[in-house]
């Protein structure tokens, strides 16, 4: 249960940079610029820590890539007013589905 709370963390720190280089004006503003630096420390740390408890490190980045995307999409439609096309939305749940598949062909 703790290597999925780390692996949270590292989702979210990942998620917290990715947004904050949005917002960071290519990195003039300052508090944007610090939450990118570290949230991407937190994210590789924690990644790092989930790696080392034995999570397979193929599952463990393609499930991360895979709620950064999901998470970077709806932040960019809801809070940036991007677009999200139908066309978007179907390659986000191919994504979903092939981690979804790399998960069942890691079981044992």
């Amino acid at each position: 249960m703790l290597t999925y709370l780390i692996f949270a963390v590292a989702v979210l720190g990942e998620v917290a940079a990715t947004v904050s280089l949005k917002v960071s004006a290519g990195f003039t503003r300052p508090v944007p610029t610090v939450i990118v630096v570290v949230g991407y420390l937190i994210a590789f740390t924690a990644l790092a820590k989930v790696l080392e408890r034995g999570m397979p490190i193929g599952l463990a980045y393609a499930v991360w890539s895979a709620f950064g995307i999901a998470a970077i999409a709806g932040i960019g439609a809801v809070f940036f007013g991007e677009r999200l096309t139908p066309t978007m939305v179907v390659g986000l749940a191919l994504v979903i589905c092939g981690v979804i598949t790399i998960e069942l062909g890691s079981a044992p």
